[in-house]
């Protein structure tokens, strides 16, 4: 819970103002069964009026006192929580922005929003509750048992025996909830995983008839939650009613002993109404620590599991003092370069990659599907660190670059093209921020996206649905394109960027970005060895191993992996 000393630090001044004015409300809570007491024994026992009027105006006038603290505190713990709440939630998805997609992947993305939401919820819950009844709930609990001691020492025998009987309760009800907790926040991991799948594929879904799949897969997770909480709350509703009738038979030996000794002479009537008065007052506040409890313990599930974010160290955040550029602008040096998801001592993806790019050239990467392209232009960016070897760019480590710096210079269209909820302009200055109208519209030509955008009524100004579901693969991708391309970067790396368009498109795309890229280093990825043929250089990649690099006559002549690819897709022998 070391993360949470930041929010305690700032907001320690109004928890304590919170605090007092709880101690108010509290204090004059305990008050008014003595007065009470002294009504019955003193003005109704001796028939003196003005005392009971006299005594009545105290305890309204301490119940208006209580009340107007109960609402000070109320608006400051409100404040307080609620501002705890959402800058707990803003450092959580900032702290997830900066992970590492190692890390990142070591979370499913559902249950990264379960944390974002839920858990913070639970947490900015338990920081409200903190200073509306877990420290008056104490004060209640505590100032009662001095009261009702002070008031009658023998009926005080009565809560030696109920108090820790409570106690007791209260601490079994921590240790058996707490894991209970942990397994319903997992559970509802689940829900939204299943829930996240269905919506990023329901047309999958739709296309293939498989809504009672889908509906069964979400019943049995749902089901899964159900039970888990249902296992919670069973051992929770034990406690509660524990709680209450051990009090109760306290209040019933009151009764008892009170009756005996007002029979006997030797207690007050009104001495028997305060002190069940206060031992009401600590059946209530019990019963509110219980709650509290109960709380705490889905707050320190919750809290935990938030933890786990803030714990993980993120090298590739930690800026080292960049030397500048010791080489050419935007040249890429792979030197003996391996790399594992698993890390050092997991199977590698790439083996051993040695490689050159160089300012001005166009580089074209291929290889059968899950030979490490992708992955191989992920480590430039510095999205995954290498397991071994060094990647330099510029002439410089990319590891003692400040990864924000490193990727201003660098432009990507991933292979999975993700649009942005907003306007074609919004989404295309997600590449450069201040980019002007005509940079827009410049690098929507350039990108063959120009045409369809403004034969739409809206043009640039068109809105995107979550996803870019009101557009076509195609088109998606060709406002991708533009979106890096308005960035004008040293090094440009298109991902199989292109697959979803006709040929004619393409060529067009290509014709487009010879003259753009005349001045950078562009690595292009493709499946077809039709958008790499006339690179200036290609790389031809094997089970992560570099099979081949050189030109497309080379290649046929010297690489099999390469003759392979040609007579597959071409249908034509070489020779």
């Amino acid at each position: 819970m070391q993360f949470l000393k930041k929010y305690a630090k700032k907001y320690w001044k109004l928890f304590s103002i919170a605090i007092l004015f709880l101690t108010f409300e509290a204090v004059s809570d305990l008050l008014q069964p003595t007065i009470m007491s002294k009504i019955v024994d003193v003005g109704v026992a001796e028939k003196n009026l003005p005392y009971v009027w006299k005594m009545g105006g105290l305890m309204l006038l301490i119940t208006g006192f209580g009340a107007l603290s109960a609402s000070v505190r109320s608006i400051l713990a409100s404040k307080v929580s609620q501002n705890v709440g959402a800058e707990l939630r803003s450092d959580l998805f900032r702290k997830i922005q900066s992970l590492s997609f190692k890390n990142i992947d070591r979370f499913d993305r559902a249950s990264l929003v379960t944390r974002l939401t839920n858990d913070v919820t639970q947490v900015q819950v338990f920081v409200n509750g903190t200073m509306r009844i877990f420290v008056k709930a104490p004060l209640l609990a505590i100032g009662g048992l001095i009261m009702a001691i002070r008031l009658n020492i023998r009926l005080s025998v009565v809560l030696a025996v109920v108090v820790p009987a409570i106690a007791l309760f209260i601490a079994a009800n921590m240790k058996l909830g707490f894991p209970l907790f942990q397994k319903v926040q997992k559970a509802l991991d689940r829900v939204n995983s299943v829930m996240r799948e269905y919506l990023s594929g329901v047309r999958v879904v739709k296309a293939f008839n498989r809504f009672d799949y889908e509906t069964n897969k979400f019943n049995l997770a749902n089901l899964e939650f159900q039970d888990q909480s249902i296992n919670a709350s069973r051992l929770m509703s034990i406690f509660s009613p524990a709680i209450m009738l051990t009090v109760n038979l306290g209040i019933v030996a009151v009764l008892w002993l009170g009756g005996y000794g007002v029979e006997k002479g030797q207690m007050q009537v009104g001495h028997i109404i305060a002190f069940i008065n206060y031992m009401t007052q600590i059946l209530f506040s019990l019963m509110m620590i219980s709650m509290v409890f109960n709380m705490f313990v889905r707050a320190r599930a919750s809290t935990s599991r938030i933890a786990d974010i803030f714990a993980l160290d993120e090298p590739e955040t930690k800026t080292v003092e960049s030397k500048g550029n010791t080489g050419e602008k935007g040249r890429i040096d792979f030197e003996h370069v391996c790399f594992s998801y698993e890390g050092m001592t997991g199977t590698p993806v790439l083996k051993k990659i040695n490689l050159t790019c160089l300012p001005g050239e166009t580089v074209g990467i291929i290889g059968s599907t899950g030979s490490g392209k992708s992955t191989l232009v992920n480590l430039i960016p510095r999205f995954y660190e290498v397991s071994s070897g060094t990647i330099k760019v510029d002439g410089e480590d990319i590891s003692k670059i400040d990864p924000r710096t490193l990727r201003e210079k660098i432009a990507i269209v991933p292979q999975k093209n993700i649009l942005f909820t907003g306007s074609i302009a919004d989404n295309i200055r997600w590449g450069k921020e201040a980019a002007s109208f005509e940079e827009i519209r410049h690098a929507a030509e350039m990108a063959c996206a120009a045409e369809f955008i403004e034969a739409s009524p809206e043009g640039y100004e068109t809105k995107i649905g979550q996803g870019g579901v009101n557009f076509s693969g195609g088109q998606k991708q060709r406002i991708s394109i533009a979106r890096a391309l308005v960035r004008k970067p040293e090094i440009l790396i298109l991902d199989d960027s292109t697959s979803a368009v006709d040929a004619a498109t393409e060529a067009k795309i290509k014709e487009s970005l010879k003259t753009y890229a005349k001045d950078l280093t562009f690595l292009l990825i493709a499946q077809r060895i039709t958008s790499v043929m006339d690179a200036d250089q290609i790389v031809v990649l094997d089970h992560g191993e570099i099979a081949g690099i050189g030109k497309h006559e080379d290649l046929l002549k010297s690489c099999p992996v390469y003759q392979e690819i040609f007579q597959s897709q071409l249908g034509k022998e070489v020779g």
